[in-house]
């Protein structure tokens, strides 16, 4: 089985896992429910669940417990595409070729279909604490989680972000924002699984070093995408960083530069994931996938 064929069979086993994880769409409040699991079913690549789930099977995880906490990371990453289409921060109708939350069930429910699914991701991955021996793990898992999503991670990199919206960004502020906004998930994602297989001390810090490497190469794949991407492929409009006049890694560094450190950076991820003495070649070519991808 080649790497596309793998990919395609990992990203339906871990979809599966995502979807068991759902609420039930029951009771009176069910439309809250629904416009929760419509932001979730959407699409999307699973890129973090699968990268927390290779990262436990590159330490020797063989338990369900990963299940509840990649189930929980979509969840948080999918809360926070919800919140970003809102009118109020990018406006955006489509994601993905369908409509946004927002479009679909109203702004009022949007807010509180991002709202739940951020209390919804913690009262999920907890339930990890019931599934396994190491509950201790499941709570320094579960910090992670909160720390990387909240005003040291995800959020607070939006928050630079939006009070820069239509102002140019220094250099600084424009790194914060990358490996914030962006990074802190993924980052997350990589050492919740190591975390939960019982990697140690010092390999949490090169599996950190490699996420750090791998999120910051993503972030500016997509600003190149958005000048030389295909909009059928990609699946959403290109040159909109341009039109936006949105400081981005391309307009600061150049085309053929940003190019260059994306190949930098997944080299030395690449380099530091096999200076442990584990293996998994699925991570490392989906870690080389996710930098050169072309949507």
């Amino acid at each position: 089985m080649d790497f596309k064929e793998m990919l395609k069979q990992r990203t339906d086993e871990v979809q599966k896992i995502v979807y068991e994880w759902l609420p039930q769409e029951a009771g009176h409040q069910k439309t809250i429910m629904e416009s929760m699991n419509y932001s979730v079913t959407v699409g999307g690549k699973r890129l973090r669940p699968m990268l927390m789930q290779e990262t436990y099977r590159l330490f020797g995880g063989t338990g369900k417990e990963i299940e509840p906490f990649m189930a929980a990371m979509e969840m948080m990453h999918s809360a926070s595409l919800v919140h970003d289409d809102l009118p109020a921060m990018d406006n955006d109708r489509y994601r993905r070729g369908k409509h946004t939350t927002w479009v679909e069930y109203g702004e009022d429910m949007a807010v509180l279909a991002g709202d739940a699914l951020m209390v919804f991701c913690f009262e999920t991955a907890l339930k990890a604490a019931g599934m396994t021996e190491h509950a201790d793990r499941v709570l320094k898992a579960a910090s992670i989680l909160a720390e990387k999503s909240g005003i040291y991670g995800m959020i607070g990199g939006q928050t630079v972000d939006v009070e820069l919206t239509n102002k140019p960004i220094p250099r600084e502020k424009l790194d914060f924002i990358y490996a914030l906004k962006t990074g802190a998930l993924l980052e997350a994602s990589m050492l919740i699984g190591a975390v939960l297989a019982g990697a140690s001390k010092e390999e949490e810090e090169k599996i950190i070093r490699i996420a750090q490497d791998v999120g910051l190469a993503f972030q500016i794949q997509d600003d190149i995408l958005d000048v030389t991407g295909d909009e059928k492929e990609l699946g959403k409009p290109v040159l909109s960083d341009e039109k936006n006049h949105k400081t981005t890694y391309v307009t600061i560094k150049g085309l053929e530069k940003a190019k260059e450190d994306v190949k930098a950076l997944s080299e030395r991820a690449i380099r530091t994931l096999q200076e442990l003495p584990y293996e998994n070649a699925f991570l490392e070519n989906l870690i080389l996938m996710l930098v050169n991808r072309r949507k």
